[in-house]
């Protein structure tokens, strides 16, 4: 089967990997869309996230879907080619966070595509893929597409955990990727009353207004669009912080009011936070890591037609244009959430 593999920052290369049958409680699973995220694209670019290195070739992909092709022994809730959303989170369930049931935080978590432990946990961009029946969420009625995005939502189903309850409240969301764009979808859901977003691109904050934003803000283009929330001490209620940018993360909190709470979701590296502005207004930073159960709930929200992802896939293009696929995916003016297609 092919596999796609990255080296070095730029150096990414299609590679012939061996296929394997599945064990005891597993399945084979023929993938068949895969969503290049922003952790796959500062591999490509940087080789790494922030102090996180590539220190030996890695398969790329968290965001993945695809058609069962043979079952384990003992699996019986999953049927010969159905369509299923495959989870990248492995907790070990015996770690004391696990215990805790604190699972995105386990001390042995495999996820997919991931360089942080060594060696480095092989990722989901390949052909033919073997997981765990309990990483698969059948996703009968949705496209391949459809079910690669489960992931991306379930960090933002995550991220409006974090925030507690927002029936009513208003949103401010700095960011719009596809993380952007899905915790406004999953804010809107969850009963936000108004969701302001911004960004830097016409294009980002059109694809925002088009899936729920009641107002965007070129940041670029009106470095004070904010400012008219900034009076009484601040607006909203709960920012959605998703650039992992200081400049983004310092307006929205200008813009919060009085014991709002901030839910950081973007990595960008270390930065530097108004402690100050924090501390005089009582609010509260909140972080948010990854998911677990959110993976199956994301599933769920999909089939029954109440979060609607499609308009986010904007680019699908052939494993064999892999490499094209990144500089697409990379381009903020063209594109939301671009795929790879693997068969």
């Amino acid at each position: 089967m092919k596999s796609l593999v990255i080296h070095a920052p730029l150096d990414l290369r299609i590679e012939d990997a061996n296929v394997t049958d599945p064990g005891p409680g597993e399945v084979q699973i023929a993938i068949a869309a895969g969503g290049i995220c922003g952790s796959d694209l500062h591999y490509y670019q940087h080789g790494g996230i922030g102090t996180i290195r590539l220190r030996e070739p890695m398969i790329l992909g968290h965001e993945v879907s695809g058609h069962i092709t043979a079952l384990g022994d003992g699996v019986t809730n999953l049927k010969l080619g159905q369509l299923v959303a495959v989870s990248p989170s492995r907790p070990c369930h015996a770690c004391v966070y696990c215990h805790e049931g604190k699972l995105n935080h386990c001390l042995n978590m495999r996820f997919y595509g991931s360089a942080m432990p060594f060696p480095h946990i092989q990722g989901a961009f390949r052909e033919m893929l073997v997981a765990d029946q309990t990483q698969c969420a059948p996703a009968d009625g949705l496209t391949p597409g459809e079910a690669a995005m489960a992931e991306p939502l379930a960090v933002c189903l995550h991220g409006v955990h974090q925030a507690g309850d927002i029936l009513g409240k208003r949103v401010l969301v700095t960011g719009c990727g596809p993380i952007g764009l899905l915790c406004i979808l999953a804010a809107r859901r969850a009963g936000a009353a108004e969701i302001v977003a911004t960004d830097l691109t016409d294009f980002t904050l059109q694809m925002a207004r088009e899936n729920g934003a009641d107002r965007v803000i070129n940041a670029r283009e009106d470095p004070e669009g904010l400012k008219p929330y900034e009076t009484g001490k601040g607006t909203f209620d709960v920012l959605f912080e998703c650039t992992g940018a200081a400049p983004a993360l310092a307006a929205g909190i200008a813009a919060l009011r009085p014991r709002g709470i901030i839910v950081q979701l973007g990595l960008g590296g270390d930065m530097q936070l108004p402690v100050q502005a924090i501390t005089a207004k009582e609010l509260q930073l909140r972080g948010s890591f990854r998911f677990h159960e959110e993976f199956f709930t994301g599933i769920a929200l999909m089939r029954k037609g109440l979060i609607d992802v499609k308009p986010l896939i904007t680019h699908t293009l052939d494993l064999k244009d892999a490499v094209k696929a990144f500089e697409v995916a990379a381009d903020r003016t063209q594109a939301m959430k671009a795929q790879i297609a693997f068969s």
